[in-house]
């Protein structure tokens, strides 16, 4: 590193804080180990609910088809949805008291997982039953508020998804907890973003890509959010963030003409 960069690392490590020491996690999205047969279109939702035999039956199978979002959809501070949705028929955590998903409850959904029965049966992901999806400890998180991000990227794409409204499919991984619209517009600076391509993301990929590997971000250090206020926005975080780190006129000038 040039004398600027040592200390302009020195002066983000004195005063942020590493993720890790944070109230969040950060967890892959859903592994289906067939996707064909659990993510499906939105026609094929809507034909899986007209089978239903009644009303009750359409009202519980529908809370258990979920739309998703998968890696390639998370945008820049939004998404693009594909009208794509997880047949979330999950294996239950047994230590929360969540009762796995019993497939007999749901016909129309039997019916079209019965149409993939041999791969269902013989992938390696999968739960109880071959109609259940792996376990997963934290299937509840999903349905909170949540930053979902793309890991390989050329710029930062995080969406926040403030209603618990998604899924995340297995290229896309989410972070929960607390102060999370503050870390949204500060992950999106160019500022940290120089931070985390410089001096954390393990090198980039290709000509210009890099990679939000859990074990890479955890490292990150950012500042608490003083006075546990979000006073910031997409228009002054980089202000802000220069000003948190007491950075000086001269290390502004040479974070302001980074290429990234």
């Amino acid at each position: 590193l040039s004398n600027i960069e040592q200390r302009i690392k020195a002066k983000i490590e004195a005063i942020g804080t590493p993720l890790k020491d944070w109230n969040i996690n950060i967890y892959r999205g859903i592994l289906t180990g067939f996707n064909d047969a659990f993510i499906i279109s939105k026609s094929k939702k809507d034909e899986i609910l007209a089978n239903c035999r009644t009303p009750e039956e359409r009202k519980k199978t529908d809370e258990i088809i979920r739309p998703i979002l998968r890696g390639k959809d998370i945008k820049r501070y939004g998404y693009d949805f594909a009208d794509l949705y997880l047949i979330n028929t999950h294996n239950g955590v047994k230590e929360k008291g969540i009762k796995r998903i019993n497939i007999e409850d749901y016909p129309a959904i039997k019916a079209h997982l019965d149409s993939y029965y041999s791969q269902l049966e013989a992938r390696a992901d999968q739960g109880d039953t071959p109609y259940n999806l792996r376990n997963c400890a934290y299937i509840e998180d999903f349905s909170k508020q949540k930053i979902v991000y793309s890991e390989i990227v050329r710029e930062p794409q995080f969406y926040l998804d403030k209603e618990g409204s998604f899924f995340a499919e297995a290229t896309a991984f989410i972070m929960t907890g607390e102060h999370l619209e503050y870390l949204y517009h500060l992950l999106h600076s160019k500022t940290i973003t120089y931070f985390f391509k410089t001096f954390y993301a393990g090198g980039g990929l290709g000509g210009d890509g890099y990679r939000y590997k859990k074990a890479f971000l955890e490292r990150l250090p950012i500042p608490k959010n003083p006075n546990n206020t979000v006073a910031i926005n997409e228009s002054n975080v980089d202000d802000f963030v220069c000003k948190v780190y007491e950075f000086t006129k001269e290390e502004i000038t040479f974070i302001e003409n980074i290429q990234l």
